[in-house]
């Protein structure tokens, strides 16, 4: 008889109200395959974007759906070749998969060894959760593509959501100046990541603004908000820097601007780095609340208001 777990899943793109809790048999291991019990989930916008069908031809999806791409869990068996981590050991992963089906608002969840990395030991598994997801974006997005080097000056508009407070984190880690967008009841907590400044985008033009603090303008812009005050920010950004988006694909904007639209990959490898900033106390994750698994469709819909501060998480 297959195994069985509780879950949230959806069967139709009617957003994050189509979400119940059910039970669904726990897929076969396949070679390479590891089965971890989830012990945190961590939420993101795209969790709820996902439900309204958004990316559904994007990427291919397969009703049910369970939503959910971060985790931290213990593994509980390995399949074939599947050798790299040992039976008990505590591991976290972004596991977005070529095809949305199986997430991680789940008891367990069958995936790849080679998404998931060992986590940090000096944070709660709930906190754990919290990383892969904004973690790797903001880490892909500043390191990878943005080629953020000490010294530089660099903007973040929307510095105080789950990205953005990584973003803060990984860009003093670097060496850079940065300047954090949010609203003002947001500022202290911005500071107490390392932001140097912050700009109230319910003040008046960002772009302005920034340009009182740098005159010469900024090397690279990190948009995770978009909208107006990504419009507003252009003025402020040097004619030899760069604008790197989570969310603008490149819409509405100077050809002329050096421009990379970053949707995130699994990257072990980049977890690992991660793990060491956070166990060396250069990255601090703030868990906000922890919602149980019968409050998911709670946990989506505060995400979506897109007014969450730090990140928030699932406990299946």
């Amino acid at each position: 008889m297959k195994k069985e777990m509780r879950v949230a899943k959806y069967d139709e793109f009617s957003g994050p109200k189509a979400v119940k809790v059910g039970k669904m048999e726990v897929p076969d291991l396949k070679e390479g395959e590891i089965l971890v019990r989830i012990e945190a989930a961590g939420v993101n916008p795209v969790d709820a974007v996902i439900t309204k069908g958004y990316y559904k031809d994007m990427m291919p999806h397969s009703f049910p759906i369970i939503p959910g791409w971060d985790f931290a869990g213990v593994i509980e068996d390995r399949g074939h070749a599947a050798r790299r981590f040992e039976v008990g050991e505590e591991v976290f992963a972004y596991a977005r998969r070529p095809e949305v089906k199986w997430g991680t608002f789940a008891e367990y969840i069958v995936i790849p060894e080679s998404y998931v990395a060992r986590r940090p030991e000096n944070i709660s598994m709930e906190a754990v959760s919290a990383i892969p997801l904004a973690g790797l974006t903001a880490y892909q997005s500043l390191y990878q593509y943005g080629n953020l080097s000490a010294g530089q000056k660099l903007l973040i508009l929307g510095a105080s959501g789950g990205v953005g407070s990584f973003g803060i984190q990984l860009a003093k880690a670097k060496g850079a100046e940065v300047i954090g967008v949010a609203s003002k009841k947001n500022h202290d907590y911005m500071k107490s990541l390392g932001a140097d400044h912050t700009v109230d985008y319910n003040g008046g033009d960002v772009g302005e603004a920034v340009k009182e603090i740098y005159p010469e303008g900024v090397d690279l812009i990190f948009d995770c908000t978009s909208g107006e005050t990504l419009q507003q920010s252009l003025k402020c950004l040097k004619d030899s820097g760069k604008l790197v988006s989570i969310l603008n694909q490149g819409n509405e904007l100077d050809p002329k601007i050096d421009f990379q639209f970053v949707f995130v990959e699994p990257n072990a490898l980049q977890l690992n780095h991660l793990r060491q900033l956070v166990e060396e106390g250069k990255v601090k994750v703030q868990v906000s609340k922890t919602y149980k698994l019968e409050e998911a469709v709670d946990a989506l819909e505060q995400i979506a208001s897109r007014h969450t501060t730090g990140k928030i998480v699932i406990k299946p």
